[in-house]
């Protein structure tokens, strides 16, 4: 019988048997020498199974027994307890073939069924069928276990109508019921029918009597099967990660894990520590589903609440009390009280709760400061909180750092507080409390808290607020802070008598600053400030000469106490003031002792720069009393007899105004012309340092005189190029000024590498600073028409042995945007520039495309046949370059320009007809050689090279050849 006439007709049972019959043969051997991996087992089972369906569909039509079915049984059952076997074998693609075990098995346990079976039959087949549609629903077979579980069906029906008077089969059938009930349930949640999954939750549940007939196994399993589900439903009611709940889902995982709750709420789990777990479990999800849907339904806060005391009251103190779970617990009741905007008492309590069972650790305390953090509006919770954990850190041995990191937080918190009294009140109490017990801060911590301490004393202070701005700093003067040291709390009782001093209050800040060491400059200065203000001479001109003479003195504070004797017109003072730096001023102008001049001046400028770093600071202002005193100790330095003793002072005077003049070359504005005054001032004082130097001066000394001659000089440029474009002439007088200070920058630098005073490693960074030099002689030499001096530069640049492509390239931007250029100069730099880049290899493509075609228009309009022979020679250049780069792009663009390759082709041709019209025929036959050769990089070139080609042949015809 053909394969055709096979198909044609149904099978007859023998055929099928036959034929499961060879594909056991073929497959048992597999199962048992352990190849379940092989890819065509899985295939044969499910033919079996398939073949299996077929043999049970011919069978229920003719509704009698085949002698075959016995075998089929027994072959099914041999598979489900194969299947079993691969299962604990736990391979990694076990599933799929455990799935097809178990098919393949059913189908052929149901090919054996008897056409009309008994209750046992009925139990046994429906409970393989419910496994079977569990594993297949589990390795993800859905249409599979769809079939399965609609055979399920009929048997259950089946089932559910025999009668069975005496009960003898009652739990059996409640058992093997929920079951299939449960698969059912759970095979619709995973193809996403809700709602066939709810009905048959439905079902389950809500048959209390056949609930009673199950054990306590199952309606465990069963209870945890809901729970998943509704664990799943609301682990679902956040979108995209965000906190984001769905009310809908959270009530339809209510739901489900209501009926969880029922089918175990009434067993007992006092000897069952599993089944305790579970219901501990489904409440907490419970409440955890009640929070979440308590913005639709506010009572759901008050079941939460509810739920999680349920939970927490079974929890064993003496074992289970202080664990993350239990504890977990707690901050969920906080959260929920929290939403339903409980009192501060039941809020207090709830942290309480928190607080006494806190296992210590930096992320356990940390969760519990975020939290207060979050508490913020209810002050006085959070500080209650606050130190009530700080107690029982103290008392509970939690740790040094515990401690210190909840002191931080009371005072932030406390700085936090509207009520001021109340809030030193708050901080004189912890503090107190940490004394008695003689805790001392280490220094860090200390320093952090007394950093907080100034921090929010400031904020008062600069706020106006001067009393709260003094309780603040002395709370710094605790004993806690001793750590420290008195440098600490002198300081802190400084800042309170200034606090006391700007409220008038003269009388407290002499008593506060009395408390600290009288051998401080500060304090003396603290001291002569009250004296002034109250009017005391005498005792602020004893203050100012204690001052002077005591530790840590700075001359600031003279400058200040200057002024303010000024300010004050306070004529006796401001002559003590005054009288040294009046003597300085003296002998400065007598120049007969310089080195107290020369500190004076340090000092001042040092006040000056300290204040243009200042915000707001009056620039013009500074800026011209530091130029002013620059130039001052300039004028000492150069006029001194000894100018050895002067080196320190010299030293640091060229260091102050080269970092001042860096400084503002990232601050400052429009400022070149002050910038380059400085810079000036730096260098002289370089050359001065250098001249008069009495050890070897270092070669870095050199490049920071070259580097502020440099900058001095790119100032001046700088500041020209910004005043050309605001004004539409400058006087030329400006411009050879400009000259002449870039010409002498140039010589400076020259001169220090002429003599060597540098290392092999920072010549070029001089010699890139000569090249940008000639530039801008270059740029000043056009404005002043001075074409030699430009074209000797440009002699110069290209001598130097360091020249960059960027030096002529500014060149010849320079001289090309200058219409009044003479061409002869232009050319000069265009072929310097060219020269430089064939030189390097590495160029901008459309540049060199540029600078080319002007040279070779300057070469061919000069018409000699020396110049076309140059000419020719870049074209041959510019092949080169098309050669190596023609293809190269940015994008979609070429970089060598199709305008610039479409001049070079019409050149080339253009000049070659005019050698042959001139006949210069051996000229011309080069140019149009170049020609056909530039057609290769342009668009249609090989018919262009035909038609050059031709041409070029039928005008050589015409003209005989030498």
């Amino acid at each position: 019988m053909s394969p055709v006439e096979k198909k044609s007709r149904a099978r007859s049972p023998q055929e099928l048997y036959d034929e499961i019959k060879e594909l056991l043969i073929k497959t048992k051997p597999k199962l048992k020498d352990g190849t379940t991996k092989d890819e065509t087992i899985t295939g044969d089972l499910h033919k079996i199974a398939s073949l299996a369906q077929t043999f049970t569909e011919q069978r229920l039509k003719s509704s009698k027994k085949s002698q075959l079915s016995d075998f089929l049984d027994q072959e099914g059952v041999s598979l489900w307890n194969a299947s079993g076997v691969v299962r604990l074998g736990s391979a990694p693609d076990s599933r799929v073939v455990v799935a097809a075990l178990r098919l393949a098995g059913f189908r052929l346990m149901e090919a054996g069924l008897e056409p009309k079976p008994d209750t046992g039959a009925l139990l046994h087949i429906l409970q393989i069928a419910s496994k079977t549609g569990a594993t297949l629903s589990e390795a993800g077979h859905n249409d599979a276990a769809s079939s399965v579980l609609g055979c399920a069906a009929k048997y259950e029906e089946a089932l559910r109508n025999i009668d069975d008077p005496s009960g003898t089969n009652q739990q059996a059938r409640a058992c093997v019921t929920a079951v299939y009930l449960s698969t059912r349930m759970e095979a619709a949640w995973r193809e996403g029918n809700e709602g066939l999954a709810a009905f048959m939750a439905d079902k389950l549940t809500e048959n209390d009597g056949r609930l009673v007939l199950l054990s306590n196994h199952d309606r465990e399993t069963l209870a945890t099967k809901l729970l998943e589900i509704g664990k799943s439903l609301l682990r679902s009611c956040y979108q995209d990660s965000k906190l984001v709940p769905e009310e809908n889902k959270a009530n339809e995982a209510i739901r489900w894990m209501q009926k969880a709750f029922s089918v175990i709420e009434h067993l007992d789990c006092a000897s069952n520590a599993e089944l305790a777990e579970l219901k501990r479990s489904v409440l907490r999800s419970l409440a955890r589903g009640y929070f979440l849907s308590s913005s639709q339904d506010p009572e759901n806060l008050i079941r939460a609440e509810t739920a999680l005391e349920e939970v927490i009251a079974t929890i064993n103190p003496s074992v289970d009390n202080v664990s993350s779970e239990y504890q977990q617990l707690r901050w969920m009741k906080l959260a929920v009280i929290k939403r339903r905007k409980a009192g501060d008492t039941v809020l207090l309590q709830a942290l309480q709760a928190i607080i006494d069972n806190l296992t210590y650790s930096e992320s356990n305390l940390t969760d519990v400061l975020q939290e207060l953090r979050t508490l913020s509006q209810y002050h006085q919770l959070v500080m209650s909180a606050t130190q009530y954990c700080l107690h029982r850190a103290l008392h509970c041995s939690w740790g040094t750092d515990a401690v210190e990191r909840l002191l931080i937080s009371l005072i932030f918190h406390c700085s936090k507080d509207d009520k001021h009294d109340r809030a030193i009140q708050d901080l004189h109490g912890s503090f107190k409390e940490l004394s008695d017990v003689e805790f001392e801060l280490l220094k860090a911590p200390a320093t952090a808290c007394i950093t907080l301490l100034w921090q929010y004393g400031d904020r008062h202070y600069h706020a106006g607020r001067w009393k709260e701005a003094a309780d603040w700093f002395s709370c710094g003067t605790h004993s806690i802070f001793t750590s420290l040291g008195p440098v600490s709390s002198s300081k802190c009782f400084r800042k309170a008598a200034l606090a006391h001093l700007k409220r008038k209050d003269y009388a407290h800040a002499g008593s506060i600053i009395r408390r600290c060491p009288d051998t401080e400059a500060t304090t003396q200065y603290v001291t002569f400030l009250i004296a002034v203000y109250q009017g005391l001479e005498d005792e602020a001109i004893k203050s100012i000469r204690n001052m002077v003479h005591a530790a840590n003195f700075d001359r600031k504070m003279i400058l200040l106490a200057c002024r303010l004797a000024h300010d004050l017109d306070m004529k006796n003072l401001l002559l003590n003031v005054l009288k040294a730096l009046l003597e300085t001023l003296n002998l400065r102008e007598n120049v007969g002792n310089v080195t107290e001049a020369m500190t004076l001046v340090r000092c001042i400028i040092r006040l000056i720069v300290k204040l243009l770093g200042e915000p707001a600071a009056d620039l013009d202002r500074l800026i011209a009393a530091l130029l002013h005193h620059l130039k001052i100790a300039v004028t000492v330095a150069e006029s001194c007899e000894q100018p050895a003793i002067l080196a320190r002072d010299v030293s640091w005077l060229w260091r102050t105004a080269y970092n001042c003049a860096i400084q503002a070359c990232s601050d400052w504005e429009d400022r070149e012309d002050q910038i380059s005054d400085i810079f000036d001032a730096a260098r002289r004082l370089l050359e001065l340092y250098t001249l008069h130097a009495t050890v070897d001066v270092d070669q870095a000394v050199y490049i920071y005189l070259v580097n502020a001659s440099f900058a001095s000089a790119s100032g001046r440029v700088m500041s020209f190029r910004r005043l050309r474009s605001q004004t539409e002439s400058i006087e030329s007088e400006k411009y050879r000024n400009l000259f002449n200070e870039i010409n002498e920058s140039l010589q400076r630098i020259s001169k220090v590498l002429r003599e060597e005073k540098v290392s092999q490693e920072d010549l070029p960074r001089l010699e890139s600073s000569l090249q940008i030099l000639r530039v801008f002689i270059v740029e000043a030499a056009c404005h002043l028409s001075d074409w030699p001096t430009v074209l000797a530069t440009i002699e110069e640049a290209s001598r130097s042995d360091r020249d960059s492509l960027e030096t002529y390239e500014a060149f010849a931007d320079a001289l090309w945007e200058d219409k009044n250029c003479p061409i002869h100069v232009l050319f000069t730099a265009l072929e310097a520039t060219l020269h430089a880049c064939l030189a390097r290899g590495h160029f901008s493509l459309e540049k060199f495309a540029r600078w080319l075609r002007a040279i070779c228009i300057i070469l061919l309009t000069r018409a000699t046949g020396a110049d076309r022979s140059k000419a020719i020679g870049y074209v041959d250049q510019a092949i080169a370059v098309l050669e190596e780069h023609g293809d190269a792009r940015d994008g979609g663009d070429l970089l060598y320009p199709l305008d610039e390759r479409q001049w070079l082709l019409s050149t080339a041709y253009n000049t070659g007809l005019e050698c042959l019209h001139a006949s210069m025929v051996d000229e011309a036959k080069r140019w149009f050689e170049c020609s056909t050769i530039i057609c290769r990089f342009v668009p249609d070139g090989r018919q262009r090279a035909e038609k050059i080609s031709t041409i070029y042949s039928d005008l050589l015809a015409r003209y005989p050849t030498r």
